[in-house]
């Protein structure tokens, strides 16, 4: 079974960073064939977390964290943006894991604020935070402001789209694609991926190109 972890950095209840964090995983969940879901919320392990950069020990709850987030085959990070970069404590709890913890571990990078104008956090602060870390990032972020939780006409669609594209990457990197995907689900990974020859025997409508263009 795939151990998929979902690690949350929403400060406030109810969270459109967990209300995100969720349909990631949600959406992983589908794209495999099979997978346990953990949720680490990070806003509960506040004051561990200090006390853990203050004396070096971990209280049980951090450690059990620590210990799903060095099991997992997968991992889904979001994090609501404050000063134009992650938040402190969701860099916190990735300082306190040991070195060599993520090597190699495919993780789904994801991020939530009031605007569009921060989207490009997932590209200068999430990426190189994982890639210093050595994990392996999904080549699709997810990026969702709060109008792309409030629209129900184009914004939601674009989200949905980007969330199960991810997913659908997420699984395959995990190495274990549901027969879904694989026959090329809309939204799927495998979807979007033709070969010249097969362009060249029944091409991409024109109108399905700008679609794609426009959720990005």
């Amino acid at each position: 079974m795939t151990r998929l972890v979902v690690v949350s950095a929403g400060l406030s209840v109810p969270s459109s960073t967990r209300l995100l964090a969720d349909r990631l995983a949600a959406a992983t969940v589908e794209a495999l064939e099979d997978a346990e879901v953990t949720h680490v919320e990070l806003r509960a392990l506040a004051h561990q977390l200090t006390d853990r950069l203050l004396t070096g020990f971990a209280g049980p709850e951090l450690e059990e964290a620590i210990e799903d987030v060095r099991r997992a085959d997968g991992l889904v990070v979001v994090t609501p943006v404050f000063s134009a970069s992650y938040s402190g404590l969701f860099k916190t709890f990735f300082d306190v894991l040991e070195p060599g913890t993520l090597d190699g571990v495919p993780v789904l990078v994801a991020a939530t604020a009031g605007t569009a104008r921060h989207s490009l956090v997932l590209d200068h602060a999430l990426r190189p935070l994982f890639s210093y870390l050595r994990a392996v990032v999904v080549p699709t972020g997810v990026f969702a402001a709060t109008d792309d939780f409030g629209d129900t006409g184009g914004a939601a669609g674009a989200l949905d789209g980007r969330i199960h594209r991810a997913a659908g990457e997420l699984a395959a990197l995990v190495g274990k694609v549901s027969s879904r995907d694989a026959a090329g689900a809309p939204g799927g990974a495998a979807s979007t991926r033709r070969s010249v020859s097969d362009e060249l025997a029944e091409p991409t409508p024109f109108e399905e190109l700008l679609r794609r263009v426009s959720e990005g």
